[in-house]
């Protein structure tokens, strides 16, 4: 059985265009950069304690498969994670105004015998934007719970002038890479 360990709305979606049965694991696990701690070795640990924990959770079925995954914005080394609050997601916006940003997703998938990671990278490139665009899109409500203050497969996307990578993999799940490491647990052909 495939267990998602992550409450994302987007990542369910993403897992379901697979066409798979999964459950859904509540976790809780603190998503703090450690001090010197590269950017995607931060992406990378926080996908592992996901799938890892979610793993803890469902111990007493031997054919569990679990899968986590991380999401983050990185400008200039600075990590973007979910905004606290309308003027944070405002801030990060005029950050990412008229620049290109990375956007690293990893997916770990854990079982109780073995354990696999993907990495996706993608660059996106917004265009110049005004205060007054920012306030009509962090006032739609959009920003919120998604790394970077945006959305890019909702508002945002009217924004980007260009991705390179997986846009997938920038709404937080890469299907490529799932995919991939789903085969090499039996989990899908």
């Amino acid at each position: 059985m495939l267990h998602l360990a992550s409450q994302s709305p987007r990542r369910r979606e993403l897992l379901g265009r697979l066409g798979l049965q999964f459950g859904v694991l509540d976790l809780d696990i603190p998503e703090q950069r450690q001090p010197g701690e590269a950017a995607m070795d931060y992406v990378r640990r926080v996908a592992r304690e996901k799938a890892g924990a979610g793993l803890l959770k469902v111990m007493g079925n031997p054919q569990a498969v679990v899968l986590g995954a991380d999401t983050e914005v990185v400008l200039d080394d600075e990590v973007f994670g979910k905004p606290v609050d309308a003027d944070d997601a405002a801030a990060m916006l005029r950050r990412l105004s008229g620049r290109t940003h990375q956007v690293i997703t990893a997916v770990s998938v854990v079982s109780a015998g073995r354990e696999a990671q993907a990495v996706s990278l993608s660059e996106v490139t917004f265009e110049s934007l005004d205060d007054a665009r920012i306030a009509a899109y962090v006032a739609s409500g959009e920003p919120f719970g998604k790394a970077g203050g945006y959305g890019i497969q909702g508002g945002a996307e009217v924004f980007t002038t260009r991705l390179a990578g997986s846009f997938s993999g920038v709404m937080g799940l890469p299907l490529f890479e799932t995919a991939s490491l789903l085969r090499q647990f039996g989990v899908i052909q």
